[in-house]
């Protein structure tokens, strides 16, 4: 396939086809007429030599193999968009543009607060993006860190990538205050015969303290899996449950439901979150700032 060949306009149509599944929404999307939307589709069909979008009834369906496009698709628009707003200096008072940072619910839980605190001084027109970490965006890191400006999560879990340290933290566990089980206080013993609500559930994707009971003897018998952080105090009270947190998310969650907060019975690896970034964003001066500007909020949240 010659890359010259190609329309960089038509990655964009597909891009927006794609997610709107309708031409003329599409075509809004992009300022562009209906006819000339579906002269994109027509193109992108030739292509790729199949249908792409097919009409049912009164709406249309991707394809396979659209569907399977997608997650690509928005990668590749994202490096497109990188490469071509890149700046030889970045002004943040001035700036328009948008980081994206896939990362828990918990670190935008302790971090937002004070990183929007200081956009809207330094920053007024940046946005920021965060998308929620997932076992697939971990497992292809490689491009999980090239389509956006990096993963902020704890070290542990990836390797090979340049860091910056943002804050640290420590793991506690929860229980419903009035577990009969615990009336004499946590141990390790509870720790394997207590139900569990689990985070994250499998071997690249659980927190490096819930592992670490694997090497301590420690069988955790799993009730409930959940892929965020702010749901485990609602899923723990009033049950004979309990869940690994961290100690300033359920500082945070201890207005909203009631949770009593135990110290781990074992020396926990404590929390220490970061930001991983690919290597082609060293340079980047808007990168820069973003990596400065994140390692202050963790001295303000520290």
């Amino acid at each position: 396939m010659q890359l010259e060949s190609l329309d960089l306009n038509l990655l964009m149509a597909l891009h927006a086809l794609l997610e709107e599944r309708n031409v003329t929404r599409a075509g809004r999307r992009l300022g562009l007429s209906q006819p000339a939307m579906s002269a994109n589709l027509a193109r992108l069909r030739r292509h790729f030599g199949d249908e792409l979008l097919i009409r049912v009834g009164n709406v249309y369906e991707l394809t396979p193999l659209a569907a399977a496009l997608i997650d690509s698709t928005m990668h590749a628009v994202n490096v497109v968009e990188r490469v071509f707003s890149a700046r030889p200096s970045f002004d943040p008072a001035t700036s328009d543009r948008e980081f994206t940072i896939v990362t828990s619910d918990y670190a935008v839980s302790v971090m937002g607060e004070e990183l929007m605190r200081i956009l809207g001084e330094r920053a007024p027109h940046v946005r920021m993006r965060f998308l929620q970490i997932n076992v697939p965006r971990i497992d292809d890191v490689d491009t999980t860190l090239r389509s956006t400006d990096g993963v902020v999560m704890p070290h542990g879990f990836i390797s090979g990538y340049p860091s910056v340290d943002v804050y640290a933290d420590r793991w506690v566990v929860l229980a419903d205050p009035h577990n009969p089980a615990l009336a004499d206080g946590l141990t390790m013993d509870h720790l394997g015969t207590l139900p569990w609500v689990a985070t994250f559930r499998g071997p690249t994707a659980s927190a490096s303290a819930a592992r670490q009971l694997n090497l301590l003897g420690v069988k955790p018998r799993v009730e409930m899996v959940v892929e965020n952080f702010q749901s485990l105090p609602f899923l723990v009270a009033g049950t004979g449950r309990i869940a690994l947190i961290q100690e300033r998310l359920a500082s945070k969650l201890a207005a909203f439901t009631v949770c009593a907060v135990h110290p781990c019975p074992y020396e926990a690896v404590p929390v220490l979150e970061a930001l991983w970034f690919h290597p082609v964003h060293h340079s980047d001066p808007a990168h820069r700032w973003l990596r400065d500007t994140l390692i202050e909020v963790g001295r303000h949240i520290n």
